[in-house]
């Protein structure tokens, strides 16, 4: 059952819970992919193959916004605008420690061990990495669990978990970065709570949101959605 927190004729947002892959990996597992394909054949009685562009990717673990394509034009468009950096985003973390400046820049230079599935930060230029570069703020501390808005700047595959780790700060049930024990739905507590982006074919400015999956790590925080 999908999510959906916007849709039209060209574009589907929904609000991906943790756990399920966006796009096809060597587990064969169903993936968002898969839901909004079957949604819109179902909602539209479309026979035959139905047409889903995945435009980015969240982590497994994590939940939230996700934009999906209906058609190649809105597609290739959406591709660009991400390509450009054309887009705001911003995800909420729930982080083990407080961090020592309740809001910073991080640069750091990432390398992605691919056979292990493990990005590395390097705080100095590294010929092998890639520069990473986001923006954190503390929204709120509730029961010992520190609530950061993270807007990053570049995209790149585990970054906000490895730069937030990098500044003694783990995100909650996330043992690849440092956390101290899983949550009990093997989630992480990142979620994709905002994403703005420009319509490919209105031009219109869109802005959707998401709000925090259920499981109790987030309790504390939900009135502020």
């Amino acid at each position: 059952m999908l999510d959906v927190l916007f849709e039209d004729n060209h574009v589907l947002v929904v609000n991906k819970p943790a756990g399920l892959l966006v796009h096809g990996d060597e587990t064969g597992d169903v993936t968002l992919a898969d839901l909004a394909k079957e949604y819109i054949r179902e909602k539209y009685n479309k026979p035959g193959n139905v047409f889903v562009g995945v435009v980015h990717r969240l982590d497994r673990p994590v939940s939230g916004v996700v934009l999906l394509a209906k058609t190649s034009k809105a597609l290739t468009r959406l591709n660009e605008l991400f390509r450009s950096k054309k887009t705001v985003k911003t995800y909420w973390a729930v982080v083990q420690n407080r961090p020592k400046q309740e809001q910073g820049n991080l640069v750091h230079w990432l390398v992605k061990d691919s056979s292990r599935n493990v990005t590395k930060a390097f705080a100095k230029e590294n010929a092998a990495g890639s520069r990473s570069e986001l923006n954190y703020r503390l929204l709120s501390v509730q029961q010992g669990k520190y609530l950061l808005e993270v807007n990053p700047i570049t995209g790149r595959p585990h970054q906000i978990r490895v730069q937030l780790s990098s500044m003694h700060c783990p995100i909650l049930g996330d043992l690849k970065y440092g956390a101290a024990q899983p949550l009990p739905d093997k989630s992480i507590a990142l979620h994709a709570r905002r994403l703005q982006f420009t319509h490919p074919t209105l031009k219109t400015q869109i802005t959707v949101s998401a709000p925090p999956p259920a499981a109790p790590v987030w309790a504390p925080f939900r009135q502020l959605a």
